[in-house]
C-alpha cells in the first residue's frame, strides 16, 4: 500500500520578531504535534540515510534529539547527545566555538564517538551552521567520519551549508 507524501511545510508556523525584533523564527512545534508530519520526516531521513554504513548520529540538545533519537533507532545507528558544558555524566571531550554575540561550548562523552566511525549530524534547523560545525570538529577530534549532516529546516539566506562545507548537507525544506 502506497502512501501520500505529506507536505511539510504546511506544519512550520511563522512566528514574527521572535526571539527579537526582525527575526521571522521557523516553529516546528506544529509539526511535532501532527503524527503523520513528524512520521513522514524521520521516513524521509530514513529513505536518504539508509544503508550509508551510519554508526551513530549525534545531535545537539536539545531539538536535534527530537529528530535524531527516531531516527538512529529507523537506521539501526547508536545515538550519542551533544550537550552543553555539566551536563553529562562521565568524562567529556569539548570543543568552543564563536556565536554572533560571544562563545559557546559542547561536549561529547570521550567514548560516545571512537575513532573510525562513521557518524551523522542530524538538527532541526540550520541558520548560520555555528552549532552544526562545532558538532562535526568534535566528531573529528574524536578520529570519526562525518558521513553528512541532516535537516528538517534550512534557511539558504544565512548560508550555513558555507560554514559546514565540505560536508554533505541534507534538508527537508529550505527557505
Amino acid at each position: 500500500m502506497e502512501t501520500e507524501q505529506v507536505d511539510l511545510t504546511q506544519f512550520i508556523r511563522d512566528i514574527p520578531d521572535f526571539p527579537k525584533e526582525g527575526i521571522l523564527f521557523k516553529d516546528i512545534t506544529p509539526l511535532l504535534a501532527a503524527p503523520e508530519a513528524f512520521r513522514e520526516s524521520i521516513r524521509l531521513f530514513a529513505e536518504e540515510y539508509h544503508n550509508k554504513g551510519i554508526d551513530v548520529i549525534i545531535s545537539a540538545e536539545a531539538r536535534g534529539f527530537i529528530f535524531g533519537c527516531p531516527l538512529a533507532v529507523e537506521i539501526n545507528a547508536g545515538f550519542v547527545p551533544i550537550r552543553k558544558p555539566g551536563k553529562l555524566p562521565h568524562q567529556t571531550r569539548a570543543f568552543d566555538y564563536d556565536l554572533e554575540y560571544g562563545t559557546d561550548t559542547l561536549e561529547v562523552h570521550i567514548d560516545g564517538i571512537t575513532a573510525g566511525q562513521n557518524v551523522l549530524v542530524i538538527d532541526d534547523l540550520l541558520a548560520t551552521g555555528g552549532t552544526v560545525s562545532a558538532c562535526c570538529n568534535l566528531v573529528e577530534k574524536a578520529g570519526a567520519n562525518v558521513v553528512g549532516c541532516g535537516f528538517l529546516v534550512e534557511l539558504l539566506a544565512l548560508d550555513g551549508a558555507n560554514r559546514i562545507a565540505p560536508h554533505d548537507i541534507f534538508s527537508l525544506i529550505k527557505y
